[in-house]
């Protein structure tokens, strides 16, 4: 499992054209601003403290459990880089799952922003030719169904929820999680004895080289070399302003899916690896002061002309965080479009894809 803290004041929002909704964003301004994006949502509501993490710009009930949030992507973010030169970073697609989750929760479901989200489930798959670059920023939907709702008070205890990114009548990506949310009182109970780790020096390992794991920086680099083939440690910079961009008692979630991903490069001939599918299970917290080991296989794809990984972390000997992901043949679709335009289809996204967390 992993939390999507939240150290912020609670705030309550009942929609996204209330008065209650503009009294936060009014709320929000006050707080320290990094550089700007061109809305000013209140970056609380998804626990990013940067407006430049913010994907997020609205939401729009449907009915109580069905909604529709506008999002923007950056033709270039900081983290968030292109692949390949060519597509979209996909985990912009966990990103956005996991900021419109957070929104809807506290501003649809009335969770207090002051309790914690647990997830214990994310998987998307996506078509890599809806992701080929373009016109820049991209404004996305994302149609959101919530299911199997545990209330607990005036807020929710537990929930599933599925999404559907598009842009332009165009489907991106097929989507879904399940979460739970603690209180802010019982998750004390449950972490007190960690906090003493927020803000305390986490000793920044050795980077592998950055091109072994697709990047160009080596501060994004969140692998160390471990003691043989395909095992790294997990690699902590607390000071990454979007990795860690809150103090926090534990490892976040992005990292971990980051970890993945690097981990599914460095194994790939080439290097060459696009998560377009993603199933992962957070099993436990990842704490930040104990080694933490990350290793990865090759396993069988879907289509068989794609790349499996399958990405494993334990920490103390016990199981953390599982995840598979699978990439199309980049090599094909760069073939593709020097023989005279972008590879055709792949298809469309596989039904039994959409029901994968229900």
């Amino acid at each position: 499992m992993v939390q999507l803290t939240s150290h912020s004041a609670s705030v309550s929002v009942e929609g996204g054209g209330t008065a209650e909704f503009a009294a936060a964003r009014r709320e929000d301004e006050t707080a320290p601003r990094g550089r700007r994006t061109d809305s000013d949502f209140p970056r609380h509501l998804v626990h990013r403290s940067d407006a430049e993490d913010v994907f997020p710009t609205g939401w729009t009930p449907q009915t109580d459990t069905q909604f529709s949030v506008s999002a923007r992507w950056p033709h270039a973010h900081r983290f968030f880089a292109p692949v390949s030169g060519r597509y979209q970073d996909p985990l912009l697609i966990a990103e956005t799952m996991r900021q419109t989750t957070m929104l809807l929760g506290h501003a649809a479901f009335g969770v207090p922003v002051g309790d914690q989200f647990v997830m214990w489930e994310l998987a998307y798959v996506c078509e890599p030719d809806q992701l080929l670059l373009g016109e820049a920023p991209w404004d996305i939907t994302v149609d959101v169904s919530c299911s199997r709702i545990r209330r607990r008070g005036r807020s929710i205890g537990s929930m599933h929820v599925e999404l559907l990114l598009h842009r332009l009548g165009t489907v991106l990506s097929r989507g879904g999680g399940r979460i739970s949310c603690t209180s802010a009182k019982v998750y004390d109970r449950l972490r007190g004895d960690r906090q003493g780790v927020i803000g305390a020096p986490i000793p920044l390992l050795p980077a592998v080289a950055p091109a072994e794991v697709g990047r160009i920086d080596e501060r994004d680099v969140v692998l160390s070399p471990g003691p043989r083939r395909n095992v790294w440690r997990l690699r902590l910079d607390t000071g990454h302003p979007t990795l860690f961009a809150r103090p926090n008692d534990h490892v976040p979630g992005i990292l971990l899916l980051e970890a993945a991903r690097q981990a599914a490069v460095a194994v790939t001939p080439g290097h060459d690896f696009l998560p377009a599918s993603v199933k992962t299970d957070f099993l436990r917290y990842v704490e930040l002061d104990r080694p933490c080991w990350i290793e990865a296989r090759s396993v069988p794809a879907a289509d068989r002309t794609a790349t499996g990984v399958h990405v494993s972390a334990t920490q103390d000997g016990e199981p953390v965080f599982s995840c598979v992901l699978e990439s199309p043949d980049l090599r094909h679709d760069a073939a593709g479009e020097q023989a005279g335009g972008v590879a055709g289809n792949r298809g469309s996204l596989p039904g039994d894809r959409q029901n994968e967390l229900s």
